[in-house]
């Protein structure tokens, strides 16, 4: 059985394997676990059989207008469950007054996005992946 938490205080850093699966170098479980943590809101999905954490989302905003979802993510044996799409249900409930939720994906997943009433819009990211190298815990 699938448990989904927002309660990421109680959430451990061995709890948080596999994911960031094609990473060049993948964060750390306590880089995760910070990530989680530090985040507006974050919402994770864990298999009660196991206690492991095997999908989680992220929110970071201002808390008044704006918010990005950086990450989405479930392990691969757990995928075409419905596991994703609960999270971000979850991680959208209560976001109805901000004026914009962004995110960023590849073009092949906009489709599943839109399903939650996203749009395609023009952006512009600067990633830099040697932040996850040299770092504690990396």
């Amino acid at each position: 059985m699938i448990r989904y938490t927002d309660a990421v205080d109680a959430i451990r850093a061995e709890q948080l394997q596999g994911f960031f699966v094609g990473w060049p170098r993948a964060a750390s479980p306590e880089q995760h676990l910070a990530v989680l943590r530090g985040s507006h809101r974050a919402v994770v999905a864990v298999d009660d059989g196991t206690d492991r954490v095997v999908g989680f989302v992220n929110m970071i905003s201002d808390g008044v207008l704006t918010a990005y979802i950086p990450w989405l993510e479930v392990l691969p044996d757990y995928q075409d469950r419905g596991i994703g799409s609960e999270l971000m249900r979850r991680i959208l409930d209560g976001a109805e007054h901000l004026y914009s939720v962004d995110l960023l994906c590849e073009a092949s997943l906009q489709p599943y996005y839109e399903r939650f009433g996203m749009l395609p819009v023009p952006g512009m990211s600067r990633l830099d992946r040697s932040v996850l190298r040299g770092r504690p815990g990396a």
